[in-house]
Protein backbone atom coordinates (compact mmCIF):
# COMPACT_ATOMS: atom_id res chain seq x y z
CA UNK A 1 0.00 0.00 0.00
CA UNK A 2 1.44 3.49 -0.99
CA UNK A 3 1.62 6.22 1.47
CA UNK A 4 -0.20 8.43 -1.13
CA UNK A 5 -3.41 6.29 -1.48
CA UNK A 6 -6.60 7.02 0.31
CA UNK A 7 -7.46 4.46 2.79
CA UNK A 8 -11.30 4.47 1.72
CA UNK A 9 -10.15 3.11 -2.17
CA UNK A 10 -8.33 -0.03 -0.75
CA UNK A 11 -10.33 -0.59 2.48
CA UNK A 12 -13.83 0.18 2.79
CA UNK A 13 -15.12 2.76 5.57
CA UNK A 14 -17.47 1.56 8.13
CA UNK A 15 -20.05 3.41 9.03
CA UNK A 16 -20.62 3.47 12.43
CA UNK A 17 -24.29 2.05 13.31
CA UNK A 18 -26.74 3.70 15.49
CA UNK A 19 -29.61 2.21 17.68
CA UNK A 20 -31.87 2.20 14.01
CA UNK A 21 -30.14 -0.36 12.70
CA UNK A 22 -31.12 -2.64 15.43
CA UNK A 23 -34.77 -1.56 15.56
CA UNK A 24 -37.17 -3.19 13.00
CA UNK A 25 -39.36 -0.25 11.68
CA UNK A 26 -41.44 -3.00 9.39
CA UNK A 27 -43.71 -5.38 11.14
CA UNK A 28 -43.20 -8.02 7.99
CA UNK A 29 -40.10 -8.53 9.20
CA UNK A 30 -41.35 -11.71 11.08
CA UNK A 31 -44.10 -14.04 11.60
CA UNK A 32 -46.57 -12.40 13.83
CA UNK A 33 -46.83 -14.67 16.74
CA UNK A 34 -49.88 -14.50 19.32
CA UNK A 35 -48.07 -15.46 21.99
CA UNK A 36 -45.44 -12.75 21.32
CA UNK A 37 -48.14 -9.84 20.49
CA UNK A 38 -50.03 -10.65 23.66
CA UNK A 39 -46.55 -10.45 25.85
CA UNK A 40 -46.27 -7.23 24.33
CA UNK A 41 -49.72 -6.20 25.40
CA UNK A 42 -50.01 -7.61 28.98
CA UNK A 43 -46.58 -8.48 29.62
CA UNK A 44 -44.89 -5.65 31.72
CA UNK A 45 -44.53 -6.17 35.50
CA UNK A 46 -46.95 -3.32 36.84
CA UNK A 47 -49.57 -4.30 34.33
CA UNK A 48 -49.47 -7.88 35.43
CA UNK A 49 -49.56 -7.14 38.86
CA UNK A 50 -52.14 -4.52 38.56
CA UNK A 51 -54.05 -7.46 36.40
CA UNK A 52 -53.91 -9.74 39.37
CA UNK A 53 -55.35 -7.48 41.59
CA UNK A 54 -58.47 -6.34 39.69
CA UNK A 55 -59.02 -10.21 38.92
CA UNK A 56 -59.67 -10.29 42.79
CA UNK A 57 -62.38 -7.73 42.71
CA UNK A 58 -63.18 -4.10 41.09
CA UNK A 59 -60.53 -1.59 42.90
CA UNK A 60 -60.35 2.12 43.20
CA UNK A 61 -57.09 3.63 42.64
CA UNK A 62 -55.93 3.63 46.17
CA UNK A 63 -56.77 0.52 47.03
CA UNK A 64 -54.62 -0.48 43.92
CA UNK A 65 -51.85 1.67 45.54
CA UNK A 66 -51.88 0.11 48.43
CA UNK A 67 -51.58 -3.53 47.31
CA UNK A 68 -49.75 -3.79 43.89
CA UNK A 69 -46.39 -3.74 45.14
CA UNK A 70 -44.99 -0.09 45.99
CA UNK A 71 -46.11 1.54 43.16
CA UNK A 72 -46.00 4.77 42.62
CA UNK A 73 -49.10 7.19 41.59
CA UNK A 74 -47.13 8.27 38.47
CA UNK A 75 -46.25 4.65 37.12
CA UNK A 76 -50.05 2.94 38.37
CA UNK A 77 -52.05 5.82 36.83
CA UNK A 78 -50.16 5.24 33.59
CA UNK A 79 -50.57 1.63 33.64
CA UNK A 80 -54.37 1.94 34.52
CA UNK A 81 -55.04 4.56 31.31
CA UNK A 82 -52.81 2.08 29.42
CA UNK A 83 -54.76 -0.87 30.05
CA UNK A 84 -57.71 1.06 29.53
CA UNK A 85 -56.94 2.32 26.13
CA UNK A 86 -56.34 -1.67 25.32
CA UNK A 87 -60.01 -2.50 26.67
CA UNK A 88 -58.52 -4.51 29.45
CA UNK A 89 -59.86 -2.40 32.11
CA UNK A 90 -62.65 -0.60 32.17
CA UNK A 91 -62.47 2.89 34.39
CA UNK A 92 -66.23 3.75 36.03
CA UNK A 93 -67.16 6.87 37.93
CA UNK A 94 -69.04 6.64 40.39
CA UNK A 95 -71.48 8.73 41.38
CA UNK A 96 -70.73 9.79 44.87
CA UNK A 97 -69.21 13.41 46.39
CA UNK A 98 -66.64 13.40 46.29
CA UNK A 99 -66.24 11.48 42.52
CA UNK A 100 -64.43 7.98 42.77
CA UNK A 101 -63.20 6.35 40.34
CA UNK A 102 -63.22 2.42 40.41
CA UNK A 103 -61.48 -0.13 38.01
CA UNK A 104 -62.49 -3.25 36.96
CA UNK A 105 -61.80 -5.75 34.09
CA UNK A 106 -63.30 -5.74 31.26
CA UNK A 107 -64.65 -9.10 29.37
CA UNK A 108 -61.23 -8.92 27.53
CA UNK A 109 -59.34 -8.79 30.20
CA UNK A 110 -61.16 -11.30 32.48
CA UNK A 111 -60.30 -13.69 29.89
CA UNK A 112 -56.92 -12.96 30.90
CA UNK A 113 -57.48 -15.52 34.43
CA UNK A 114 -56.46 -18.29 33.01
CA UNK A 115 -52.88 -17.08 31.86
CA UNK A 116 -52.67 -15.98 35.30
CA UNK A 117 -53.40 -19.06 36.77
CA UNK A 118 -51.13 -20.67 34.72
CA UNK A 119 -48.34 -18.29 35.69
CA UNK A 120 -49.08 -18.64 39.15
CA UNK A 121 -48.61 -22.38 38.92
CA UNK A 122 -45.31 -21.99 36.98
CA UNK A 123 -44.48 -19.57 40.05
CA UNK A 124 -45.27 -22.18 42.93
CA UNK A 125 -43.21 -25.03 41.26
CA UNK A 126 -40.28 -22.71 40.11
CA UNK A 127 -39.77 -19.32 41.48
CA UNK A 128 -41.01 -19.81 45.29
CA UNK A 129 -39.89 -23.34 45.53
CA UNK A 130 -35.98 -21.47 44.21
CA UNK A 131 -36.27 -18.90 47.04
CA UNK A 132 -37.16 -21.32 49.33
CA UNK A 133 -34.05 -23.19 48.58
CA UNK A 134 -32.20 -19.68 48.61
CA UNK A 135 -33.28 -18.97 52.16
CA UNK A 136 -30.99 -20.43 54.50
CA UNK A 137 -33.22 -22.91 57.19
CA UNK A 138 -33.00 -22.12 61.06
CA UNK A 139 -31.76 -24.84 62.84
Amino acid sequence: MLAHEPLGDIMPVRRKRSVSDYISTRKNDYVTCAAVESARKIGNQWRLIVIRYLLERPMRFNELLKVACEIDTKTLSRVLKYLASEKIVQRQVLGTQPFTVRYALTDKGEQIRPIMQSLKAWGENWVLRDISLETPQKS
